[in-house]
């Protein structure tokens, strides 16, 4: 599956460790939502993930070997799946686990080394190289600091999710 496949746009962010992904996605998502989107998310980790806990149920059934294992409640659901290899996820393939009717844009967190489109997030204070150079599918920084940029690449305020938000709005989702 590649980004052709999908039904609904894919946005990224992409930045070094503590620069603030997680934290600007907490701001602009509930943004987003009142501006009627439904947002979905896919966050990359490179951690061995451990959603269910020593002790309950759907932890001791899973290592009794099922897979996968669901757990469905009136409030939300989760699966939880044994790979039998241990390799790096495709995004693509995660997505595909998506039902895309149900939201309108999904952002992703991470998968930086993907073919799609990503803000790269950059604070001077960290002195992290800049992602733009040698990824191509960087449309827009946002940053702390001014930069000089390539023309074509927006540069937005990362301490202003509004600032982050109406480009996703209106020339991300805009452009599609």
């Amino acid at each position: 599956m590649t980004m052709q496949h999908t039904l609904v746009p894919i946005l990224g962010f992409a930045a070094a460790s503590g620069t603030g992904k997680t934290t600007l996605l907490e701001q602009i998502i509930p943004a987003l939502k009142q501006q009627g989107l439904r947002i979905g998310l896919i966050k990359h980790s490179h951690h061995n993930v451990q959603i269910d806990q020593p002790g309950k149920d759907s932890f001791r059934l899973r290592v009794a070997g099922a897979t996968p294992v669901m757990l469905s409640s009136a409030h939300r659901r989760v699966m939880i799946t044994e790979f039998s290899e241990i390799k790096e996820p495709n995004l693509f393939e995660e997505i595909s686990f998506f039902d895309q009717s149900e939201v309108d844009l999904i952002l992703v967190e991470g998968f930086k080394s993907a073919c799609f489109p990503k803000i790269e997030l950059h604070r001077e204070a960290l002195n992290s190289p800049l992602i733009y150079p040698s990824d191509p599918n960087i449309i827009a920084i946002a940053t702390d600091t001014d930069l000089i940029i390539p023309d074509g690449l927006k540069q937005l305020d990362i301490n202003q999710a509004s600032t982050v938000v109406n480009f996703i709005i209106h020339e991300f989702i805009g452009l599609l």
